[in-house]
């Protein structure tokens, strides 16, 4: 990126020297420490390059360089991937963002699923025109991730098995139990199956959920996993869940402890 026209000589050295010292997002903190300055005077700063057209706040505290050529200072995200990692940290991408990645599903969903430890008020932020969708879990639930370089920002996301295992904790996460069931279809043809690994995943994450909806999912759709079945079949508690709690379900299904939609299989 060139450094925008009509700047100062102190401005010009300090945007240069802060561009050349991070990746992708400025924060108040990185430019203070860079510009060894108070963070009151970076945000200061910072918050009157935005004003100029120089940078774009993205979320308070943290600012996205504006290119040259950029007409306007509403631009839209070049990898909102990385712009999640530096606001919600520790989170990774999962749901039909890592689906999509992993090559799970054809669809295409524009809006980017991160699940992440902190609790934001609200959960379906939009920035710089791009639509996020956050989940909370607990830190000791981030495991089965792979790890994506962006220069020398680390992205994490779910990695295939792990995004299944989201999936049945919550359908919602993959657009519903409809292609949520289509893409765990796709998981099992795949190179990515491994329901070792899976049932693995599900015991550390002590879901009881996951067992019900897997063992009844494959049950309908992989009934030659019976080793799996058997296995979710050891794991079903006495209390009864949805297999999508999006939908109405007017069936139970007891070996389960599972309630499901009356046509689910018309």
């Amino acid at each position: 990126m060139g450094i925008p026209s009509g700047i100062g000589k102190l401005d010009r050295e300090r945007i240069t020297i802060i561009l050349r010292g991070t990746q992708h997002t400025i924060s108040i903190a990185e430019a203070a420490k860079l510009l060894t300055l108070s963070k009151e005077h970076a945000a200061k700063l910072l918050a009157r390059w935005a004003a100029k057209g120089w940078v774009s706040r993205v979320k308070r505290g943290v600012y996205i360089p504006i290119p040259l050529e950029a007409t306007t200072s509403d631009i839209a995200l070049e990898n909102p991937w990385v712009i999640a990692e530096k606001i919600y940290h520790p989170c990774y991408i999962g749901g039909w963002s890592a689906a999509e990645h992993w090559g799970l599903t054809e669809q295409i969903f524009r809006t980017i699923v991160v699940l992440t430890t902190q609790r934001p008020r609200n959960r379906k932020p939009i920035i710089k025109g791009t639509n996020f969708l956050l989940h909370t879990v607990s830190g000791q639930a981030l495991f089965g991730l792979a790890t994506i370089w962006y220069g020398k920002t680390k992205v994490f996301v779910s990695d295939p098995t792990r995004t299944i295992l989201d999936f049945l904790v919550d359908p919602k996460m993959g657009g519903g139990i409809r292609p949520t069931t289509d893409m765990l279809k796709e998981y099992l043809k795949s190179e990515h199956k491994n329901l070792t690994l899976l049932l693995d995943y599900a015991n550390r994450l002590h879901n009881g959920a996951v067992f019900k909806r897997l063992g009844f999912l494959l049950e309908q759709y992989a009934p030659e996993e019976k080793k799996v079945i058997e296995a979710c079949k050891k794991q079903v508690t006495i209390s009864k869940v949805k297999l999508d709690p999006q939908l109405d379900a007017e069936k139970f299904i007891t070996r389960w402890r599972l309630w499901v939609p009356k046509r689910w299989n018309e």
